[in-house]
């Protein structure tokens, strides 16, 4: 396990076994760090850490037998992405999900139902396939037509892992299936990007859920990314839904009108053009138009972002890790030095929340 994990965070911080061992203090050699990689050789104490400041990781995340392994690791990413950003994401997954699933066994939490049973597939043959499967998952799940408030809560009330991570500038998440050591049950999370707006985050998070859904289309003509682009849309805003909104057929939508309903719906402007365009709402020229001339800056500049703290936005963050470290502090299983560690928050933060205001 320590070989593995020394290896992804060297590879997150972008050294060589030779440039590592010439950094490290105590020193050591490149051929002794190829051996902890290889688990041939463990490190002392010293060594170690040495290796987790050197490499900007915790010793939880270096000795941590949670994770055995990320599997099927599908990323929200941008182009430009290389292999130190996807090594660099997958070690800040792996060093949350150890705390995550740290604080579940501590508080003897069973393992969360299957929330999609019978609705995985291997593939789907169509765009409309893939619009059956949203409608279908929101039948399941009993949520109506109507926008969902938030989609974090959602996926956490449903037993799906949300971990928000400061990941690498080209990466806006990714979703994963997690083996565990021992004989604990594999499991499965989602991962979005604090870094991005909040519009992105939700349709990150609906287009990773797509993949836990939907493993492939069978069909060159159909590409995954697209289904999954197609499936994040329908989810957010039912066809028979936004059809209501905004009108079965428009030549045009006006830029307020427009907005009003990205934020309706909590979904970019740009998606919100295509999803017009995909329900026969606006024609497909009207939509190229857009992209040519007023919304052509859309894809990579949000206009009239939603505020962290207005709307849909307000709701849109990760809360039941945190809920859980403080049951287990209430409940007396850790300590406010863990609880402080686990929450990344100092020790006298916590405190105060403990004893909460003083009165004056």
């Amino acid at each position: 396990m320590l070989g593995q994990r020394l290896r992804l965070a060297r590879k997150k911080a972008g050294f060589s076994m030779r440039e590592l061992a010439e950094r490290l203090s105590p020193p050591i050699t490149a051929q002794a760090i190829s051996k902890y990689e290889a688990g041939r050789m463990m490190p002392n104490s010293a060594v170690l850490i040495g290796l987790g400041r050197m490499l900007d990781v915790s010793l939880d995340f270096l000795t941590g037998s949670q994770v055995e392994a990320l599997t099927g690791v599908e990323f929200r990413k941008h182009s430009g992405t290389s292999a130190k950003d996807r090594a660099c994401a997958e070690a800040i997954v792996t060093e949350q999900l150890e705390d995550y699933l740290t604080i579940e066994d501590i508080l003897e939490i069973p393992p969360p139902a299957d929330p999609f049973g019978d609705l995985r597939c291997d593939h789907v043959g169509s765009f409309d396939e893939v619009e059956d499967k949203a409608g279908a998952l929101r039948r399941r799940w009993d949520l109506g037509l109507d926008p969902v408030p938030s989609v974090t809560a959602l996926l956490e009330d449903r037993g799906i892992r949300v971990v928000a991570a400061d990941l690498p500038a080209r990466c806006d998440g990714l979703a994963c299936g997690v083996t565990r050591s021992g004989n604990r049950p594999s499991t499965e999370t989602v991962v979005i990007s604090v870094r991005t707006n909040v519009e992105r985050r939700r349709l990150t998070l609906a287009h990773e859920l797509a993949h836990r859904v939907i493993r492939g289309t069978g069909r060159p003509e159909l590409p995954i990314e697209k289904a999954m682009h197609r499936f994040a849309a329908a989810f957010l805003a039912p066809a028979d839904h936004l059809r209501a909104e905004a009108g079965f057929r428009r030549q045009r939508v006006p830029y307020r009108e427009l907005m009003r309903l990205k934020h309706f719906y909590g979904m970019s402007a740009a998606a919100m053009l295509i999803r017009l365009r995909d329900v026969r709402i606006l024609p497909a020229a009207s939509v190229e138009y857009a992209f040519r001339t007023y919304a052509r800056s859309w894809r990579t500049r949000e206009p009239e972002p939603m505020a962290d703290n207005e709307g849909l936005a307000t709701f849109e963050r990760p809360r039941r890790f945190e809920r859980l470290v403080w049951r287990a502090l209430g409940e007396e299983l850790i300590s406010p030095v863990r609880a402080a560690e686990l929450l990344k928050r100092s020790l006298g933060d916590v405190e105060r929340e403990i004893r909460g205001p003083l009165d004056r």
